[in-house]
């Protein structure tokens, strides 16, 4: 079992829902990125997501691309996140960590050399978002033999036949985009959201987390009543970007309070 599924399961058994924020490695600067990750698990973070900097992120809202220009300006590379995650693991071997990003830089490492390198530092998940699951059964099958996660995203536009072959590749959870459009969009419609995971609950038996939309504590609470996990984004980087180097981490720490207050 691995840290993924071994968390969604302890948390089941104690009626909670999972708090999965999302940061930029690199942002706002590469020596905060550890110190942030501890700092969100030390608030009641369950999963980290810990976004890889890519200069065009496509999936993602202003606010978001700024973090990734903010990293990029640092010269922050796949190679760097890796070893950010290898310094983590150095305290905490215990919450998962998913890297979200795009093909680029893995394709600029290599596949084969991004799964192995991701296993060795404590990589549990990946969720590459440009790799389309019908031109994915090689990159699936790198990562499951070297017992990580890949996370694919479904969409309100996903029809139940698309929902079927990226849930039968998938492992460790599925990624409910709740909007259409980028992360940080606006007007999440709470019962479009429940219908929808609802449908998806019928196809699969993975624990299904829900972003793209989440901007506070009522809508984690709203979101948390019908999906498995809350995915915190552009919400996070903006408490990130609004705080200087003093009262960073007090800051992150207090808005995941938070969050996790409100989901449980």
């Amino acid at each position: 079992m691995s840290r993924i599924q071994a968390t969604f399961a302890a948390l089941k058994s104690q009626g909670k829902k999972a708090l999965i924020p999302y940061i930029t490695a690199g942002d706002p600067h590469p020596k905060h990125t550890v110190a942030l990750m501890h700092a969100l698990v030390e608030a009641g973070s369950d999963v980290i997501e810990l976004g890889i900097p890519f200069s065009d992120p496509m999936a993602d809202g202003p606010v978001i691309q700024r973090a990734t220009e903010r990293a990029l300006a640092h010269h922050v590379s796949l190679g760097d996140v890796l070893e950010m995650v290898g310094e983590f693991r150095q305290q905490d071997n215990r919450t998962p960590i998913v890297l979200m990003g795009y093909a680029n830089p893995v394709e600029a490492m290599g596949q084969q050399q991004f799964a192995e390198r991701a296993n060795q530092v404590g990589v549990d998940g990946v969720l590459i978002v440009d790799y389309p699951p019908e031109e994915s059964e090689d990159f699936v099958g790198l990562l499951k033999s070297r017992q990580l996660d890949p996370i694919f995203l479904l969409s309100p536009t996903s029809d139940a036949k698309r929902v079927s072959m990226i849930t039968g590749q998938a492992s460790g959870f599925v990624y409910y985009v709740s909007l259409k459009g980028v992360t940080g969009s606006q007007n999440l419609n709470i019962t479009e959201v429940g219908e929808r995971v609802a449908a998806i609950r019928t196809q699969t038996d993975l624990p299904i987390g829900v972003g793209f939309g989440v901007r506070d504590a009522a809508t984690a609470k709203a979101v948390a009543e019908v999906a498995d996990a809350i995915v915190v984004g552009s919400r996070m980087i903006q408490e990130i970007e609004s705080s200087n180097e003093a009262n960073l981490l007090n800051n992150v720490r207090q808005l995941t309070s938070e969050l996790r207050q409100a989901i449980d």
